[in-house]
């Protein structure tokens, strides 16, 4: 027993020489457990997140590329609709006008508004919710959003050109007596701005655009130089920042020996322009400045299409691939797809990633990474295809209906 108490006293002493105590290795212990469990959960939170993420990735990308092999069809309403009637999507909702007036209706066929009026040569011009219907060489603009009517604007000069902005706000170029007008109105007809074009002084305005809140106008001017063309594509601002600028001048660029036909706003920073060999895009909400050019060469553009996000420029193509070409821009001005179709297309409609190409009598949809989701053909002539919050799923107006098409 004696030797047990020496070795019980010995051990004892050894540990208080050592400075180690019973407790004290217990707690390092037990700190010890503590961050080896919070790296363990921590890993293995950071592992489902991982696994997650990679998972629903994978979902969305074959969500996205998925392929359908037929549609359904289903009428939802019969719609009135002359036959020299054009159709419009605004915003979902279902638009058509003539020269004897203009009616809206919701996607299931129920009318909301209707406006009569007489016109020679209506045009429509719209942004968002917003339409605009005009006569070229008239002088009355309507303006309307789904609501209803926002009201009517008398120029008391020939239109030649005009375009809507998001809340109503029209854009008209004027034929004047010896020269050529720009007005700015509410939608109640109320002057906002105006100003003046000489083909000696600025040139004539061939392409106006106003970005959707109105802030800032585009005008492409066309003017003789030293003998040959010149154009110059200037920007106005009508807020705050262009109040002190001369003319509410706020930046422009001219191209010498090129003609600018087409200017456009795709959204409240983002602007193009197209002329005979080339595409330029211009960036920023009060001062735009010069963002990308890119050539085209030669080639004749047979048609322009925008949305909010992408422009893409049609041109015809004399290879096997397809016999037209289709060439997509993103909003920076980057190519970002260069696609063939034989489809003789009535309408390019580019919506969720999406680009819908159709006819009366088939439509093409496809991926804008290229890849084709569907391909068919229409039972009865379709004036216009709207697409719908569900990628599947389209609103269809023919001559007598309204139809819902889905995918499958």
């Amino acid at each position: 027993m004696a030797e047990v108490k020496d070795f019980s006293s010995y051990a004892k002493k050894q540990n208080i020489s050592s400075g180690i105590s019973p407790s004290s290795t217990g707690h390092t212990s037990y700190k010890e457990k503590i961050r080896t469990h919070r790296l363990r959960v921590f890993f293995s939170t950071v592992f489902i997140i991982v696994f997650v993420a990679l998972l629903v990735t994978a979902i969305y990308t074959s969500w996205r590329n998925k392929e359908f092999s037929e549609a359904t069809v289903s009428i939802e309403a019969k719609i009135p609709n002359g036959m020299d009637a054009k159709v419009i999507n605004l915003s979902g909702y279902i638009v058509q006008y003539s020269k004897d007036g203009v009616s809206c209706f919701s996607s299931n066929g129920q009318p909301v508004w209707n406006q009569t009026y007489e016109m020679q040569n209506p045009i429509a011009h719209f942004c968002n919710s917003v339409v605009a219907i005009g006569d070229y060489n008239g002088h009355i603009i309507y303006v309307s959003n789904t609501s209803g009517s926002m009201g009517m604007i008398d120029t008391n000069l020939p239109i030649r050109d005009f375009c809507v902005a998001g809340q109503g706000v029209v854009a008209a170029v004027l034929d004047g007596t010896d020269v050529t007008w720009i007005y700015i109105y509410d939608s109640k007809g109320n002057v906002i701005a105006n100003f003046k074009t000489t083909m000696k002084d600025s040139g004539y305005p061939i392409s106006i655009s106003l970005s959707p809140n109105a802030e800032l106008l585009c005008v492409s001017y066309l003017y003789p130089d030293e003998g040959a063309l010149k154009t110059s594509v200037a920007f106005f601002n009508f807020g705050s920042v262009g109040q002190n600028a001369i003319d509410n001048y706020a930046s422009g660029y001219d191209y010498p020996g090129v003609v600018v036909p087409y200017v456009k706003f795709i959204n409240s920073n983002t602007a193009f322009a197209v002329s005979d060999d080339r595409i330029m895009f211009y960036k920023g909400d009060q001062k735009p400045v010069s963002q990308a050019e890119n050539l085209i060469g030669n080639e004749e553009i047979r048609s322009i299409f925008n949305s909010d996000e992408y422009v893409g420029l049609v041109f015809s193509n004399s290879t096997s691939d397809g016999q037209y070409r289709l060439q997509v821009y993103n909003s920076d001005g980057q190519m970002i797809l260069t696609t063939y179709f034989d489809l003789a297309y009535s309408d390019i409609v580019f919506y969720d990633n999406q680009i819908i190409i159709y006819n009366e009598d088939e439509c093409i949809i496809r991926s804008v990474s290229g890849h084709d989701k569907y391909m068919g053909s229409f039972s009865e002539p379709v004036k216009v295809m709207i697409p719908t919050n569900m990628r599947s799923k389209f609103t269809l107006v023919t001559s007598n209906n309204i139809e819902t098409m889905n995918l499958k």
